[in-house]
């Protein structure tokens, strides 16, 4: 923390020299702010794409923070070799080419620095206590930086301050990219190699770029965390717009332009701050959020800055200049208490949505906070040079024009009151207190652990109740010698040779059942899936479902088309009447009337039988009819059968606990007892699958290799047994989390973001 502070305060330190030595007027200053900002902005949630999807033996952070620190110290201590017989024009452009090459490095190393600290703690509390123990030790930074003006401005040291620049740039770069490697050096971490992760291929980087829309779309939807983002782009760069400014104010406004009259003045502004925060404002501020909460300390805080900056527009004294000091204890309230609140609130906002979303996003969510932050930094950068302009202050001038200093006063106590004020406003409402982060904790805690029943009421050892003898491995395949190179190959070769059916998932993240489903969604995501399979499934028949079976057919695909069944009568009309319409518009193969309605109890057995009855009843004979539950349902309740014109069942070895490896015979023998029941008639597999990460259930363990290998297996099953296979399921669901927890969410070939899971179609 203290190089992530140090580089920052480094550079607003010696920015001063390019204005007051090397004769750059307002709007070079502006632009060498603005720019570099924009880019480190930009490449932040790229970064963040990158560190949270990184599969390594390090892990997804350490290797970047190391690279980042790297290119940090050498870009910062080369970009300050800038010489006042160069011109003007030449030293602008070889400084802002030099920022562009910092910004990078800052970008490596801080987003996955920053994800590591969000990882560090769980508890409510205790992410405030590392956030302000990190910033106590990161201002010392600003305590020591505004010490570089007085060796900068001391002739007795460097003959000029662009000299003293140079070689102090030197010392930065060197000794502060060290401390930046300590987290890489000394923080410990898990191999994330056989983690459920987006590729890093060069085409799903080039993809990423969509995703990052998303990810900020998503990120954006939740509320606490864009009044979170919001509140600190007002109060952040509201401050940065006018913080350059103390070093001009305390020159021209307390000393009449002497730098070396001003003497220890301006850097005791910056360091006394910093000490203030550092002792006082975040021990205060930590004790304040224990005792009220965040978001109360917060509202106090920033109230108590209110009045530092107030006062500094009267205590700022020609003559007195130590009565400024008088302010900074409250000044200080504004950005100490910030950055320690508004961190710990993150960590409890990425909790909300991994609760709502089934995945950890610290990389995304961090990214595009400090995206908000550096952006508004970039644009800080450029306001200020445009005060500049509009107040007339020149750098250069033996005089300033008459105004010019009180205008730049009137901005530094001003411009932080409004950004305080507009941020408060924002952040009254905020919701996520102590109670409702730690109801998120128990919540996501409770769906890490091991599931001991299965979803949904799916009774694990069911079967072994019901199968005769052992169940012993029926698979001629032989995967277990096979490389994950291997499997992959394996993979998309059965995926291209084409399958019977796909269920199809039609919900992009952010929806859920009840949400109206468009045209665009569905026809983008029967597109990627079309190629490699014959039938597909759909589950209900309104809110947007009733265009699948029509864009299915469209693109010559097959359909089983399914009316969705649940207390809700009203609705099942609904349903009913639109795959009746559908299935006299041709647009049925297959009619399905509910799924799994008893194995949740949501219906009784006689109900499902009259709303099978009614559909068959208003169907052309040619269009089979059935009804879809867990294979044990139609063992149980042989009436189903007599009901139905085929037999639809879901077969999960998953939920009964199997292990991998016999994963398939667990579905043979489902598949085996139902058809010898069946009496005829043909037995088709609605559902199976296998998903790729969450809760184990008893011997059955979610991974992406273990899924990879049912999806194989069970393909080549079916085309040996010649059984009509259906897998489960085209897309992963994030709303389904919330249902069955991470297990729920991650049953897709495809992840939520469309892209393949298991391997590069490319490669083959």
């Amino acid at each position: 923390m203290l190089a992530n502070q140090m580089f920052p305060a480094s550079l607003g330190i010696f920015m001063v020299v390019l204005v007051q030595n090397l004769g750059f007027p307002g709007w070079m200053w502006g632009t060498v702010y603005f720019l570099p900002r924009v880019l480190d902005a930009v490449t932040d949630p790229i970064m963040g794409f990158i560190s949270d999807n990184t599969k390594s033996v390090w892990g997804r952070r350490r290797q970047y923070v190391l690279l980042g620190a790297l290119v940090m110290g050498v870009s910062f201590s080369v970009m300050w070799q800038l010489y006042g017989e160069n011109s003007v024009n030449y030293n602008f452009t070889y400084f802002l080419i030099g920022s562009f090459a910092f910004y990078i490095g800052l970008t490596i190393f801080s987003v996955p620095y920053v994800a590591i600290g969000y990882e560090m703690s769980e508890d409510f509390h205790e992410r405030t206590q590392i956030m302000a123990i990190a910033q106590w030790i990161g201002q010392w930074a600003w305590v020591i930086a505004p010490w570089f003006w007085v060796i900068m401005y001391e002739p007795s040291w460097f003959p000029s301050p662009e000299a003293a620049t140079r070689e102090l740039a030197v010392w930065v770069g060197v000794i502060f990219a060290i401390c930046a490697m300590v987290p890489a050096i000394f923080i410990p971490s898990k191999s994330t190699l056989h983690e459920d992760y987006s590729p890093l291929s060069f085409s799903a980087i080039g993809d990423s770029l969509a995703q990052i829309l998303r990810g900020f779309k998503e990120a954006f939807s939740s509320r606490p965390f864009r009044k979170l983002c919001i509140s600190t782009f007002f109060i952040f760069n509201a401050f940065n717009t006018v913080a350059g400014f103390v070093f001009f104010i305390v020159v021209w406004h307390l000393f009449k332009g002497d730098a070396g009259a001003a003497g220890y003045w301006t850097p005791l502004f910056g360091s006394v701050g910093a000490l203030v925060t550092t002792f006082i404002v975040i021990p205060i501020v930590a004790a304040m959020s224990r005792k009220m909460g965040k978001k109360n300390a917060f509202m106090v805080a920033q109230s108590i800055a209110l009045v530092g900056y107030a006062s500094l527009w009267f205590l700022f004294v020609p003559g007195k200049p130590w009565l400024f000091l008088f302010s900074l204890p409250f000044h200080s309230f504004g950005i100490g208490s910030l950055f320690v609140l508004m961190m710990s609130m993150t960590a409890d906002v990425i909790d909300l949505d991994e609760l709502n979303h089934g995945k950890r996003r610290e990389g995304v969510f961090g990214a595009i906070y400090w995206y908000m932050v550096k952006f508004g930094f970039a644009i800080a950068g450029g306001l200020s040079g445009l005060i500049l302009t509009v107040v007339g202050f020149d750098g250069n001038a033996a005089v300033q024009p008459e105004g010019a200093v009180d205008g730049l006063r009137l901005f530094f106590s001003g411009l932080p009151m409004f950004g305080t004020i507009v941020a408060m406003y924002i952040m009254h409402d905020y919701d996520v207190d102590e109670e409702r982060a730690n109801e998120i904790r128990a919540e996501l805690e409770r769906r890490k652990r091991p599931v001991p029943t299965a979803s949904s009421g799916y009774p694990a050892g069911k079967l072994r109740q019901r199968a005769s003898g052992g169940l012993a491995t029926v698979s001629s395949l032989n995967l277990a010698t096979k490389s994950p190179e291997e499997l992959q190959a394996l993979f998309i070769r059965t995926l291209n040779e084409g399958i019977h059916g796909l269920c199809f998932s039609p919900y992009v993240e952010g929806q859920a059942t009840g949400s109206i489903l468009s045209a665009e969604q569905i026809q983008r995501r029967m597109a990627v899936i079309m190629p490699y399979t014959r039938h597909i499934r759909s589950f209900s028949c309104t809110e947007g479902n009733e265009l699948i079976p029509q864009i299915a057919r469209e693109k010559g695909l097959k359909t089983m088309v399914g009316a969705w069944l649940s207390p809700d009568k009203a609705r099942n009309e609904k349903e009913i009447q639109s795959l009746v319409q559908l299935a006299r518009e041709g647009l049925v193969d297959v009619a399905t009337v509910g799924n799994e309605v008893l194995m949740r109890q949501e219906l009784s057995l006689q109900e499902v039988i009259e709303y099978v009855s009614r559909v068959r009843a208003q169907l052309p004979s040619h269009i089979p009819v059935g009804y879809v539950d867990a294979y044990y349902q139609f063992l149980d309740h042989p009436e189903l059968i007599l009901a139905s014109d085929v037999v639809l069942i879901n077969c999960y070895p998953f939920w009964e606990g199997a292990d991998q490896a016999h994963a398939v015979a667990y579905l043979d023998q489902m598949y085996q007892l139902t058809r010898q029941a069946a009496g005829g008639k043909q037995v088709i597999v609605a559902e199976t699958g296998w998903p790729s990460s969450g809760q184990t259930v008893g011997g059955a363990q979610p991974s992406m290799e273990n899924a990879l290998k049912y999806f194989v297996e069970a393909q080549h099953w079916a085309q040996d047994q010649g059984v009509s296979l259906y897998y489960f399921s085209s897309f992963d669901e994030s709303w389904k989390v919330t249902q069955e927890g991470e297990v729920g969410a991650r049953w897709g070939l495809w992840d939520k973001n469309e892209l393949l899971k298991y391997g590069s179609l490319s490669k083959i």
